[in-house]
């Protein structure tokens, strides 16, 4: 499995010969303690761009992949070994195809050897099929190399292939460093050469967002549906002491933006003053990464307290680089001596920008309140883009909000001080749709919510008689599912054309339809 015979023998002696999952367990223990990240990474404590070093954020929106305790319950065996598997290197689609061949109750050695058979047998299957390349190729396609034992382009088609891919680089979208968009509060705005198609014009006026760190060709695909519109990408780390990697495609104004007030704290301990009695000298974080959907589990917290009380003040660098490494991929803080705990919800709450409160009360779980949190805007960046639609609009505002969740752009709205006479909410989740209905009526909201669960189910009469009722939409907003796009998707990262993630096309769908009645009505 590659282990180190020296660490094999160490964790035989500890667990026993018999215990095989005891084993394995203390492998993959040693291995994330011995495996340690290259580069000490820094986040500003203001919005600095001379300061900006990258996080080690993958945009970890949707890690139901991660086992967790408190989620372990949801996963079947199959699951649970299928993510062991792939914790050790596994490919998903070898692991998967190992116990379909040996059954869910099969050993984790004996799929492991299954595994490896097979990929010794894909070995020797390509050199045969490779020993036989030049009686089944077209003549002048493909150059066999004798010395070498495999097949070779000619020098026409790979030049013709290099051209190719230049080309198409040249239209790739191209993330920017640091993830600023157009331009940060208080410092000179970015010079974008940002052209907003006649087409693409408001009203309505648009806002779409998903992960930034999307699969090749995603964010091409959405720029050219939604009219061509160059993405504005931004990393939420300075309006907030956490990282959240997001594109947004808008045909908003990006002149005369303004932040909300009071703005947050943008560091940790800014946030949480309390921890910094416990904080180590060698934590040297000082924002957590994206917010997720899931937590650590109690088990890897105690693991963590125990492996630090077994070495003294300070810890040996190996055991310093593996509690850093859990530390930024769960977003860790201290809360005792030796005692990392995670976030709290209420605690994610403040750091999204959402009130106090948001999430909790009226029968919704602990495990429900992380899931509708991981999944939500970050409200103070997008109150940010959205702060131009207050002199737009004054005397109020018609939106469509498209996957609502737990309402981010609703609250973010109200923050402004941007009255919404009329919000059509399109949200699936029960769990989201009674946050918002809750949220709307302690805030006191004299406009009118109209609560609907599925986007697909909106169709052009519908919308042509909401837009003939209200007058039309000022705004439609929107963030379509990241669960195909999100980089912690292990097993179903199919981008825009998997299961979840297809529904931008529905966001499109309906916004298109939108702008098409609205210019015949109106």
């Amino acid at each position: 499995m590659g282990f180190k015979e020296d660490m094999v023998v160490k964790a035989i002696q500890e667990n026993g010969e018999g215990d095989t999952e005891a084993i394995l367990e203390t492998l993959l223990t040693y291995k994330a303690i011995e495996k340690a990240p290259s580069d000490h990474e820094n986040s500003p404590n203001d919005c600095s761009l001379s300061s900006d070093r990258e996080n080690t954020d993958e945009d970890l929106c949707d890690m139901d992949d991660f086992e967790d305790e408190e989620f372990a319950e949801d996963l079947s065996e199959k699951d649970r070994k299928l993510l062991i598997l792939v914790e050790m290197g596994f490919p998903t689609d070898k692991a998967s195809s190992a116990i379909d061949r040996c059954g869910p109750n099969a050993s984790l050695l004996e799929l492991a050897d299954s595994i490896h058979a097979a990929q010794m047998a894909e070995e020797s299957d390509c050199h045969l099929r490779e020993s036989r390349i030049s009686d089944s190729t077209e003549e002048g396609t493909y150059v066999y190399d004798s010395q070498r034992g495999r097949k070779r382009r000619s020098p026409e088609e790979t030049n013709y292939k290099r051209k190719r891919l230049l080309s198409d680089s040249e239209s790739m979208i191209c993330l920017p460093k640091p993830m600023v968009g157009f331009g940060l509060p208080n410092q000179r705005m970015t010079l974008a050469n940002r052209k907003i198609p006649e087409a693409a014009t408001g009203p309505p006026y648009f806002y779409y967002e998903n992960v930034a760190l999307a699969p090749k060709g995603a964010w091409e695909t959405i720029s050219r549906f939604l009219y061509d519109i160059e993405p504005e990408f931004v990393d939420s780390k300075y309006f907030c002491a956490a990282a959240r990697k997001r594109g947004y495609v808008h045909n908003l104004p990006i002149h005369n933006r303004f932040l909300l007030h009071p703005t947050p704290p943008k560091t940790i301990q800014e946030a949480f003053p309390v921890t910094k009695k416990w904080w180590p000298s060698w934590d040297y974080r000082r924002q957590f990464n994206c917010l997720q959907t899931c937590v650590a589990s109690a088990k890897l917290t105690e693991r963590i307290r125990t492996e630090l009380e077994k070495c003294g003040d300070p810890p040996p660098e190996r055991i310093q680089k593996y509690v850093l490494e859990e530390c930024r991929r769960w977003n860790l803080v201290w809360v005792g001596r030796h005692k990392v705990a995670p976030l709290e919800p209420d605690e994610i709450e403040m750091l999204l920008g959402f009130p106090r409160d948001h999430t909790r009360g009226g029968g919704i779980s602990r495990m429900n309140r992380y899931k509708s949190l991981g999944n939500s805007f970050q409200v103070d960046t997008v109150a940010y883009h959205l702060s131009v639609l207050k002199d737009m609009f004054p005397n109020g505002i018609t939106v469509l909000s498209l996957f609502s969740g737990i309402g981010g752009a609703e609250v973010a709205l109200h923050q402004l001080g941007i009255h919404m006479k009329t919000v059509v909410s399109v949200e699936i989740s029960d769990v989201n749709r009674n946050i918002l209905k809750s949220w709307w009526e302690q805030t006191n909201q004299t406009g009118e919510l109209i609560d609907l669960s599925d986007v697909q189910e909106l169709n052009g009469d519908k919308l042509e008689q909401m837009i003939n009722t209200f007058g039309g939409f000022d705004l439609v907003i929107g963030g379509s599912p990241c669960n195909n796009l999100s980089g912690s998707n292990r097993y179903s990262r199919d981008g825009l054309e998997g299961k979840h993630s297809s529904l931008f096309y529905d966001y499109f769908r309906i916004l298109d339809l939108v702008k098409c009645i609205m210019g015949k009505n109106f």
